[in-house]
Order: structure tokens, then sequence, then C-alpha cells
């Protein structure tokens, strides 16, 4: 038996009211390695009772369902208590009001069927470890909409305990770039350094996620990336 076949796959729900689309989607995440499909939902009610009943890891849910909408059900699924459920928006809308609603209930991924099908693996993978995947088509201007309804830009004195190398993190994140390989690859260091990165930065500056983190940069106008800054960081791989 391979480490592959010992390790438990990903339980991931299909909640959609486009039947076609479902299946579709569950005949590509059914091929895929470390995946298992454990059921499907037409509406924002079944698939919270699918998703508890079958014990799924990670939703993919619509916004627009009968009923209770994929908004409201992921509120629900995210915040109960005696198992956590990572989910990921995918959806057709790609306005920012429908991005914020979105990951204020609590979801870790959003992509756009039309767009960001091909980061579908990466977003349930990171959902299922706790990251977060979003379309590149959103990303920035939700950022900027999340730092509007806060404060204006400040400063914290948290800014100063930040490493360079954490800055630099911050800075790709608040680019719109989420995946710890994405950021890796443009930085020039390894996934692992980019994780620790993020890990040490969300605790200095008290963010529960990367989006949290990426919003609190935009708010402190960590904006010291630059070509030098990208060839140093990747002169020295492991720092």
């Amino acid at each position: 038996m391979t480490l592959t076949e010992r390790r438990p796959r990903i339980r991931v729900l299909i909640a959609d009211d486009n039947r076609s689309f479902r299946k579709g989607l569950r005949l590509r995440l059914e091929q895929a390695e470390g995946i298992m499909v454990v059921g499907e939902a037409a509406t924002g009610r079944d698939a919270v009772l699918a998703a508890r009943a079958e014990r799924a890891d990670v939703v993919l849910m619509d916004l627009e369902m009968p009923g209770v909408n994929g908004v409201d059900a992921t509120r629900i699924l995210t915040s109960a208590e005696d198992r956590k459920v990572g989910v990921v928006v995918l959806t057709s809308h790609s306005a920012d009001a429908h991005v914020l609603r979105a990951l204020e209930s609590g979801a870790n991924g959003y992509l756009l069927k039309s767009h960001d099908t091909y980061q579908l693996l990466e977003a349930i993978r990171a959902a299922h470890r706790g990251d977060a995947v979003m379309s590149p088509r959103v990303t920035a201007p939700v950022l900027r909409e999340l730092a509007r309804r806060h404060d204006v830009r400040t400063q914290s004195p948290v800014k100063e305990l930040l490493s360079p190398s954490e800055r630099r993190v911050i800075v790709v994140l608040t680019s719109g770039v989420t995946t710890n390989d994405e950021i890796a690859a443009q930085l020039g260091v390894s996934v692992n350094t980019v994780r620790s990165h993020i890990q040490s930065a969300m605790r200095k500056v008290g963010a529960g996620d990367r989006t949290q983190l990426a919003l609190w940069g935009v708010r402190n106008s960590i904006d010291d990336f630059s070509p030098s800054s990208k060839r140093t960081s990747a002169s020295h791989p492991n720092e």
C-alpha cells in the first residue's frame, strides 16, 4: 500500500441547483487523486444537512439556490462548533458585494465558474488545510472594499515587528496572489518558507486567516516590495 493510498481522502460535497453542472463537476472530481465526492445538494438547506450527515470536509457552494441560499448555508456550516467544514464558493457572480458576503460568512475560497475551474482542486485542498484561494479576478477589488469599510489607512506599531520577509509576503497577498505555491514562485523562496512567514505574520498582527492578513496589509500601507527586494529574497531561499 502506498503513502497516497493510506492518506485519507478529502470528503467533498457539491451544492448547486444546476443538476448538469453538479454531474459534470462530480465526474471531474471522482478522477482526482485524494478526493472523494460524498454527495450532492440542490438547496442550501440540503447542503447543510448532507454535509453533516456525510461528514464532508469541504463543500463546493453555489450562492443562489432555492430556500436557504449559499451565503446562509456557508454561515451555518462554518460557525458549527462540533465540526468545522471548509467552504469554497463556486459561482457565476463576480460582483464585490457577493464576494464580501461570502467571505464574511466564513468561506475559505471564492472561484468563478467561468474562469477559475482550473484552480478547483487546489482550492479544495487549500480549504481542507484551512488556507484560502481566491479568484484573481475578484481578490484585489475585494481587498480595497474591505479596507474602505474599515478605518482609512492606519499605521499600526505592529508593522515594525514584521521581518522584511514577512512584509514581502504580505505585499504579494495584497496584490491578489493567495496560494502558497504562487507566492513562493513570485518571491523565489520555498513553499514551506512562505507558509512559515504567513503564520508568523498572522500571529504578530492578530489576523485569523490570510484574507485578514491581506486586509491588514492594505490598511497599513505594506507596500515596500520591489524587484530589488525580490532578488534579495530569491538569493536567500531559506530566509
